[in-house]
């Protein structure tokens, strides 16, 4: 992350960049910095009778986030509750919540013996219906980071200002339910609205953490809803979803996680939460990379599909000109079209080649875990290869 910021200045998150690719990007900060922020201005005018204009607060990432403030028209003078929001800003990032506005209403009842903090969501922010999530099922989505956050900016103005008793903070979204359908919440079982979520307090632009987290919450709902033993399927997306639907339709059966190009981290999370069979199945553009034990499929972290077709090809017995030719193709599918044509090598021959190297990596990454099987396809061909046990596994996985 680079940072436009001269030395030992403060630094603000929405004023940092980073580098994705070849673009310059904005980072923000999330909707947990956002109800933080709207929480400690509405606390601050309940103490103090300030309007404050922008207003900052320090996020886990050890940056400072600061937004302007909006004040909405005071319909009715309660000289104990006090509203006011802030706007989300994402920065660069193609947030869906980037824009909205989040906010606090807090309320404080006089009291002794310190400082008591509730917090609770209102229209806008989603309900929590499943388990394996942050919060408890029934409770407001709002994340322990961001209720960590927003609690710490509570605590920190009434020691200020010497207040004694308890704060109510209530986060509203007022376009929140609307926001909602465009993210996963409703998969995840948070309905409603939208959740109010972020562990570092700040929005780094395309974040491989932020997909990996949606993941694990995806991962840990699954499990909590299914009893043991647990099985589940792992496709990096709606190809392989496809694919399995038409070639055994009792796997409709068995939950699915979409994992993208986050392989090894969907194994990984499922091994963490106790899954006791899993099949993965994914296209050939995506899965020969495993047998280079590249477990993080994105292009941008490696292209080495053809290559390993390649190496795999002259391993098998493949001639020069054959390799050169599979090194010229564009797709998956046009090099096994080139192994079609040689005379000197099968095509067969090749994919179990793959796929002994691709069952080693698999065995090594897992580690036991879990059983498991594998099929790796492409939507011109079919199947293109799979375990030796796919079909007496699938038979044994418990439904």
């Amino acid at each position: 992350m680079t940072t436009k910021n001269p030395p030992h200045s403060i630094e603000y998150a929405n004023e940092q960049f980073i580098v994705c690719g070849a673009k310059k990007m904005r980072c923000g900060f999330t909707t947990g910095s956002a109800a933080a922020m709207a929480s400690k201005a509405a606390v601050h005018f309940l103490l103090t009778g300030e309007r404050l204009k922008t207003v900052q607060i320090m996020t886990p990432k050890r940056l400072f986030a600061r937004a302007d403030v909006i004040y909405p028209p005071i319909t009715q003078s309660e000289p104990n509750r006090f509203r006011c929001g802030i706007v989300k800003d994402a920065g660069d990032d193609p947030d869906a919540t980037d824009g909205c506005t989040i906010f606090a209403t807090v309320e404080l009842i006089v009291g002794e013996n310190g400082v008591a903090v509730a917090i609770d969501g209102a229209k806008g922010v989603g309900r929590v219906t499943k388990s394996g999530l942050d919060q408890a099922v029934g409770n407001a989505a709002i994340n322990s980071v961001p209720r960590k956050m927003i609690e710490n900016e509570i605590r920190s103005e009434c020691k200020t200002y010497g207040f004694s008793g308890k704060a109510i903070v209530t986060i509203d979204i007022p376009n929140g339910e609307e926001i909602a359908k465009k993210t996963f919440n409703a998969q995840l079982g948070i309905i409603g609205g939208l959740s109010v979520i972020g562990t570092t307090g700040i929005v780094e632009p395309m974040s491989e953490k932020a997909l990996v987290d949606a993941l694990e919450a995806e991962i840990k709902v699954i499990a909590a809803e299914s009893p043991s033993p647990r099985s589940i399927i792992v496709t990096p997306g709606e190809y392989g979803l496809s694919f399995l639907s038409a070639f055994a339709p009792q796997l409709t059966q068995i939950p699915v996680v979409k994992c993208s190009n986050f392989i090894g981290s969907a194994l990984d999370l499922i091994a963490a939460q106790g899954f006791s069979h899993v099949l993965i199945s994914g296209h050939a553009g995506k899965f020969v990379k495993l047998a280079g034990g590249i477990f993080s499929t994105h292009s941008r972290t490696a292209d080495c599909r053809l290559e390993l077709l390649a190496a795999h090809a002259a391993l098998s017995g493949a001639h020069r000109e054959t390799v050169a030719a599979i090194m010229d193709c564009a797709t998956v599918d046009a090099a096994l079209s080139v192994l079609d044509c040689a005379c000197e090598v099968q095509t067969e021959t090749v994919l179990q080649s793959l796929l002994t190297k691709i069952e080693d990596h698999l065995d090594r990454r897992i580690s036991g875990a879990f059983k498991w099987t594998f099929l790796m396809f492409t939507n011109v061909r079919g199947i293109l290869c799979h375990s030796k046990n796919l079909f007496d596994f699938i038979n044994e996985m418990p439904f």
